[in-house]
């Protein structure tokens, strides 16, 4: 058996591993679905009559997509210092096994994590009002975009619960970053609205281009009321710069985390 057909091989059991697990310990898939409905249901609801009414829950639902599948990296994070702390990893160590089948395994089988959340998401959104109004194969595309980012982010999710090695050093490494990332982007407002010195940031942050990307593929409104549409070239060519920007991320994570598995493993 080669050694592609041998990871992809184990990687496949390792990621049906992770989804018995989840079956049986409901309640973190539970909060998974219910944040994302909170906050749709919130900002259509609560904040969409100071904030644009009716073209703000059309700007607002493909924000809180890419923000949901952002934050879908704590759910990665978690399980994988979950399992390092209780040894699990230790335990795979032994079998002959394919050294990078627990890291791609758990990245799959979050992947399936993310399907079911934008299932939940996109039903939520149609129920506040949200409406996909490109083509069918544009809205294809726009959830390839969704579930390429978030791959990507569980490769980020992956080599910090590697580097935590506990739950609870993972959880606090987990929110550090994710906040700002996601906030500091057009995922709710737009970036025209920051500080000047901030809204290059803005701009640049791949989770503006996943959320602006989402909204072009969906044929939402890409900008909110009384903003002049960006001329900066991450909004101009937000599809490509949103892909991009998930494959640098992989290019950069990807070995960063097979490394450190390789290092945690040989201990």
């Amino acid at each position: 058996m080669s050694a592609l057909t041998q990871a992809l091989r184990d990687s496949s059991v390792i990621t049906w591993r992770n989804w018995v697990g989840m079956k049986r310990v409901p309640d973190a898939l539970i909060g998974l679905t219910v944040q994302p409905i909170m906050f749709v249901v919130l900002f259509a609801l609560v904040f969409a009559g100071s904030l644009g009414g009716e073209p703000y829950r059309e700007f607002l639902v493909a924000g809180i997509f890419a923000q949901t599948v952002a934050f879908n990296v704590f759910f990665t994070t978690i399980g994988m210092a979950n399992d390092l702390g209780k040894g699990i990893i230790d335990r795979f160590r032994s079998l002959p096994m394919s050294r990078v089948a627990v890291v791609l395994g758990r990245t799959v089988s979050d992947l399936g994590v993310t399907v079911i959340t934008l299932v939940v998401m996109s039903l939520t959104g149609l129920i506040v009002g949200w409406r996909i109004r490109g083509s069918f194969l544009d809205a294809l595309a726009g959830y390839g975009v969704l579930l390429l980012f978030s791959f990507a982010m569980a490769w980020i999710g992956v080599f910090v619960g590697l580097v935590a090695r506990n739950v609870e050093v993972a959880q606090s490494a987990g929110l550090i970053w994710l906040f700002p990332l996601t906030f500091v982007s057009s995922a709710f407002v737009s970036v025209q609205g920051f500080p000047a010195w901030l809204q290059p940031v803005g701009e640049w942050n791949p989770v503006s281009a996943v959320a602006r990307a989402s909204r072009e593929l969906f044929g939402n409104p890409t900008q909110l009321p009384g903003f002049a549409e960006s001329t900066a070239w991450p909004a101009q060519h937000a599809v490509l710069y949103a892909v991009l920007s998930s494959l640098v991320i992989v290019a950069i994570f990807l070995p960063l985390a097979a490394a450190r598995y390789r290092r945690v493993a040989s201990r």
